[in-house]
């Protein structure tokens, strides 16, 4: 866009100027220095007072709202316009009539030198995930009140809209998939919230008809696969304690964003200082361990300290000096103490820091309890009995954790708390009124209970163990990390879409493709693993869960790395998946993990990426 407007452009630098919306756009995008190297100076806001620059050229990038139409017109019209010429771009489609009225105005027409529409309103949030940044969809679309009917229509409208911007820019023409309304029969009432993601496929639909014909070099034919979903299809999700490495630090540490503020000693060694940093995919340490278990990351982070220390003379003597096996931290220590105290050590020295913390946090929380009980309820291996048994003899468990592992419990069985049983459990695990609301608002999430699917409730298995699993095991996926057997149902719906299997009495498609489409050759089989998972017993920096350092489950991030972005798009055509509703980490996870296994491109969108915590509360 910015390089678009050097070809006739006679000045050299320019103005930006974008309203409240696009600036964050361009935030999740780019940084100053790269506008700056577009030729661009100045940033500027819409809608704050401006110092005229006639000299100068202005780009515009804007939402096609009006009043941003009525703010550009009094820039430029008249006998002294704020510039010489300006660029304008808008963020998504413009009506006929604000075109209309920029054309009235003759003043106008030779000082622009361009008019274009962008189709450029969703945020990045890594190399595979993007959000439409709508912080309070669940709030506008899933709530039981009559009167948020125009919010409800016009976050609907505005989700559609930026969705439909991605296949936009990336000149691709989807399938649409999306999952059919539970309730749609003639005894029952459908409501509003089941009617969500068929609202949205239509919208994003008719907005991709209108591309066909108004986006040059837009494919006339299918290109690859949407998938719309929203978040009842799993409710567990958000709120299970995920154990990767990315998903424990936004969980447990208090990030903003992908913000974290560390101490650091001040290079004359008297007091310490805080550094923020940014936990992101420039940091090449942060790539590789990402997606790696909590117990793997702690590992690999003291064999690279050691690793670095056997490259180093001048650490061998301070380690000969120390004496006996060093831990993690004495390393960190030691290395940066060096003179060669180079950028790349930072990094390390800043993860070996992160993991011990979570490690501590970890042990002091009894997560591993937590979670091993989260999991055992998930796969139907506890129950009733078993969670009032834990909270009775757990004391030292939070009451944030106590609220989370009721709300797993309200998503298996929420029949429990239709009477008074669970209001007794809630009494009991000692919540507030507050955590009471956000338990029972997990019906609101709830799909039509009758019907059992992957993302249903209680589906009964092995009937002499009278077992019930909520989840299947995946035996042809077992990790030796313990707390590993957790996995998103997007994760087998997206191999479903893969392989063209989606239930077709829970999901429709709005082009009805003809069935050759369905059928994508799959590469890789996973066989079966079946190393036992091993105990949890803590070394070094915290714990250690024992793992074959040949398994690729998608928890080695070496086989993230292995299959760099860029191959993807030589084997198959891309899949996108939309969760309305916000999306996690182990959604983010699983995307890029099937990117590798299934040898397509997935990529996740949502209406905004939330840890549980941030989850909760939307909740309420």
């Amino acid at each position: 866009m910015l390089r678009s407007t050097r070809k006739d452009s006679k000045s050299a630098w320019k103005v930006l100027i974008m309203d409240k919306f696009t600036v964050k756009i361009m935030s999740y995008s780019c940084k100053m220095a790269d506008i700056t190297e577009e030729g661009v100076s100045l940033v500027e806001d819409l809608y704050k007072r401006r110092q005229p620059l006639p000299s100068l050229d202005a780009i515009y990038f804007i939402q096609p709202t009006k009043e941003n139409v009525v703010m550009f017109l009094s820039d430029m019209s008249g006998r002294s316009p704020l510039y010489k010429k300006a660029y304008v771009f808008f963020s998504s489609p413009i009506q006929k009539d604000l075109v209309a009225q920029i054309k009235r105005d003759s003043s106008i027409l030779p000082r622009i030198g361009a008019l274009s529409e962008m189709n450029l309103e969703y945020f990045p949030i890594d190399s595979q995930g993007f959000i439409t940044d709508h912080e309070r969809a669940l709030e506008e679309l899933f709530c039981e009140s009559a009167e948020g009917f125009n919010k409800y229509n016009a976050c609907l409208n505005a989700m559609a809209t930026r969705i439909s911007t991605v296949f936009a820019s990336m000149r691709e023409f989807p399938r649409v998939h999306y999952r059919i309304a539970k309730t749609i029969d003639a005894s029952t009432m459908t409501t509003l919230r089941d009617m969500v993601p068929t609202k949205i496929a239509a919208g994003v639909w008719n907005y991709l008809s209108k591309y066909k014909t108004s986006i040059p070099e837009f494919p006339q034919t299918e290109t690859c696969e949407l998938l719309i979903v929203d978040r009842s299809v799993d409710q567990i999700a958000p709120i299970i304690h995920e154990w990767t490495y990315d998903a424990m630090c936004h969980d447990l540490l208090c990030m903003d964003g992908n913000k974290y503020v560390h101490e650091v000693s001040s290079k004359n060694g008297s007091a310490s200082e805080k550094k923020e940093v940014l936990l992101e995919d420039h940091d090449p340490v942060w790539l590789e361990l990402r997606h790696s278990h909590i117990a793997d990351a702690s590992e690999r982070l003291h064999d690279k300290m050691t690793h670095f220390v056997s490259k180093n003379k001048a650490a061998q003597l301070q380690q000969a000096r120390a004496g006996g096996e060093l831990s993690t931290r004495d390393l960190q220590k030691m290395v940066q103490a060096l003179p060669q105290y180079t950028d790349q050590i930072d990094k390390l020295s800043l993860h070996v820091e992160i993991a011990g913390k979570l490690n501590v946090i970890i042990r002091e929380q009894c997560l591993r309890d937590v979670g091993q009980l989260e999991q055992d309820l998930v796969f139907g291996d506890a129950g009733t009995k078993e969670l009032i048994n834990f909270f009775r003899t757990q004391l030292g468990v939070s009451r944030e954790n106590k609220l989370r592992l009721l709300m797993i419990y309200a998503a298996i069985n929420p029949e429990k708390f239709e009477s008074d049983k669970g209001t007794k459990m809630m009494q009991l695990a000692g919540l507030s009124a507050d955590d009471m609301i956000a338990v029972t608002n997990m019906r609101c999430l709830c799909t039509d209970t009758k019907k059992s699917s992957g993302g249903g409730f209680t589906l009964k298995f092995d009937v002499q163990k009278k077992k019930h699993a909520h989840r299947k095991e995946r035996t042809t996926e077992q990790s030796a990390w313990a707390l590993s057997r957790f996995y998103p149902v997007l994760e087998e719906l997206i191999e479903q879409l893969s392989k063209g299997e989606l239930p077709k009495d829970e999901y429709n498609c709005m082009n009805d493709p003809s069935p050759s489409f369905h059928v994508v050759p799959t590469t890789t089989s996973t066989s079966a693993r079946t190393s036992p998972a091993h105990s949890m017993r803590s070394r070094r920096t915290g714990g250690s869960w024992a793992r074959p350092r040949g398994s690729d489950d998608g928890y080695s991030s070496d086989s993230v790395l292995k299959h760099a972005s860029s191959d993807f798009q030589k084997h198959g055509q891309r899949i996108f998946v939309f969760v309305i509703g916000g999306a996690t980490r182990s959604e983010l996870r699983a995307a890029h993990k099937l990117s590798s296994k299934l040898k397509r491109e997935v990529i996740l969108g949502s209406s905004s990426l939330d840890d549980p915590l941030q989850f909760i509360t939307k909740l309420k």
